[in-house]
């Protein structure tokens, strides 16, 4: 590369980085505990974590109808009506959400957390819970809603566009040194850094990983949209332009849970969307279905059952782009691997705080030594004329 060429990398480099530094911070700040969010919760009272027997996404005797389930849930929020229920696929409990409408955002949306067993809600969550659900909050979209998501998402990119940055400063360094060299000796700042080259090298794969990972988690929004219009939309086009099915003729979740079953065998139900809601139309229970394999069981598959009739309407995979989502969630904490896996995320988390951290140590050491051989630069200027004075005096 030429002289100019590599000014420019560096320049892209340093530049990317100080755009994006404060807030990866944040997120690997907050990114270190959510790795061991499960382990947060029970430690600390979750109910998901002490409740244990059959799945409550199962068909064990022992487990109440949904529609029990669904009726003592209204029961404790008179006025409202049915959004979504979960199921946990290693413990008897579940979630069932209600809201005021249909349409309801976030914040007006109420969960409450149930035993499949007794048809009772599980009203002990631990201080842990409401912790993972603060740092998650803050690490999705900074309490900033849409806004945010894509704000961080293209903070991200930015990353990325520093980590390719990086590597190609780093090539032609490299061809001067030993891989991995440590100048311990020399200055503090030349210590650093090779500190910085050296641990973001060995994190760069897992830093390109996880960065990818989160961009197409912060664009969650546009995709769902994406799939309403398109797949959701064709799934549904025998019921274009009909009214909206009211709450009080909607039909029978265990016989629409019976029929989605029967259109996809061999996979257990993560959960039902309620009609109305961003995951199905106004006229259906989508039932969405996850594998039983480590893999599979973050891969949708979907079934639109008539709400009124308990009839199927359609049943289809999800698209590629929303299985790249579904595939990216699990990987950006390290869920895939247990407990092993997750130490190494978080051992990985930590080389980036490192990393980040001496970037901008080293930017600023640069800058302030700049400063100093400018102002050393003026003060011989200015000296220069008066010691010409008295030579020629």
């Amino acid at each position: 590369m030429t002289r100019a060429t590599v000014r420019f990398w560096i320049a892209l480099h340093t530049w990317s980085s100080l755009a994006c530094t404060l807030f990866l911070l944040m997120l690997c700040i907050t990114g270190l505990p959510l790795i061991f969010h499960e382990e947060i919760d029970a430690a600390t009272g979750d109910p998901a974590a002490v409740v244990s027997g059959v799945a409550a996404s199962g068909t064990d005797p022992a487990l109440r109808p949904l529609d029990s389930v669904l009726a003592r849930a209204l029961a404790q929020r008179p006025g409202e009506i049915p959004l979504y229920m979960a199921f946990y696929d290693d413990r008897p409990l579940m979630t069932v959400t209600t809201g005021a409408r249909p349409d309801v955002p976030v914040s007006g949306m109420h969960i409450q957390i149930i035993n499949r067993l007794t048809g009772e809600p599980v009203t002990e969550v631990g201080s842990g819970h409401a912790i993972t659900e603060f740092l998650l909050q803050l690490h999705t979209d900074m309490f900033l809603g849409l806004g945010g998501e894509l704000f961080l998402g293209v903070m991200g990119l930015v990353f990325f566009v520093a980590i390719v940055s990086g590597v190609v400063v780093y090539a032609p360094f490299m061809r001067k040194h030993d891989f991995g060299i440590l100048r311990t000796t020399r200055s503090t700042r030349l210590k650093w850094l090779d500190y910085h080259n050296l641990i973001g090298i060995v994190a760069l794969a897992w830093m390109s990983v996880v960065g990818l990972t989160g961009v197409i988690n912060a664009f969650v929004t546009p995709i769902t949209k994406v799939w309403q219009a398109n797949e959701l939309a064709a799934m549904t086009r025998a019921y274009a332009g009909r009214a909206p099915l009211p709450p009080a003729r909607y039909g029978s979740v265990d016989a629409a849970m019976a029929t989605a079953r029967r259109a996809i065998p061999g996979m257990n139900p993560q959960f039902v969307a309620f009609p109305g809601t961003a995951f199905s139309s106004g006229h259906h229970y989508g039932v969405f279905f996850q594998g039983t394999t480590p893999l599979t069981k973050h891969l949708l598959t979907t079934a639109l059952v008539d709400a009124e009739t308990a009839t199927l309407t359609d049943a289809r995979p999800m698209p590629w782009y929303f299985k790249a989502l579904s595939l990216s969630r699990p990987l950006h904490f390290g869920d895939y691997g247990g407990m092993p896996l997750k130490l190494l995320w978080a051992v990985l988390d930590a080389f980036t705080i490192i990393v980040l951290g001496s970037g901008v140590y080293l930017w600023v050491g640069r800058r302030r030594s700049l400063g100093d051989a400018t102002r050393l630069a003026a003060d011989r200027a200015v000296r220069a004329p008066v010691f010409q004075e008295g030579i020629s005096g």
